[in-house]
């Protein structure tokens, strides 16, 4: 559904949240080892995520990534999945036709829609903060 991308972008902000909610700034190198993504891959991914507001980006000795406490709840997936992907996961076609609507439908128009519905319900009401908690309680991982 999302893009490699996107799917890497997820991963990379919820490690620096966790890391984040150990007062943990974290480096490019650690955190594109940590999701297993290319190093210069996981720097654009960064520098978009940075740019959307999602991370912070610290320079100089000290530095690194990370994500304010305090506003990891405000963090919802769209915002990432957004930010990269833009809105084709939630416009287009189940099938990847290039004109696909309600006049006129793919075959898979109509299962895809309540698909897609329940997707974007899950991506606005799923917050960065019970993500990364996830990480750091044990309970969820991000690499096998």
């Amino acid at each position: 559904m999302f893009s490699k991308t996107c799917e890497y972008g997820i991963r990379a902000t919820i490690f620096i949240a966790s890391q984040s909610y150990q007062d943990n700034r974290v480096g490019l190198k650690d955190i594109a080892q940590k999701i297993d993504s290319p190093e210069a891959f996981t720097a654009k991914i960064l520098q978009i995520l940075s740019k959307n507001n999602i991370i912070h980006s610290i320079k100089g000795v000290g530095g690194g990534f990370e994500i304010p406490k305090k506003g990891m709840s405000q963090i919802k997936l769209i915002q990432i999945v957004s930010a990269i992907d833009g809105d084709r996961v939630f416009t287009g076609c189940g099938l990847g036709l290039s004109h696909c609507s309600e006049e006129h439908p793919c075959p898979v128009h109509d299962k895809f829609k309540i698909i897609r519905n329940e997707l974007t319900f899950m991506l606005e009401n799923t917050n960065l903060e019970e993500l990364a908690l996830g990480i750091k309680s044990g309970d969820t991982f991000l690499r096998y």
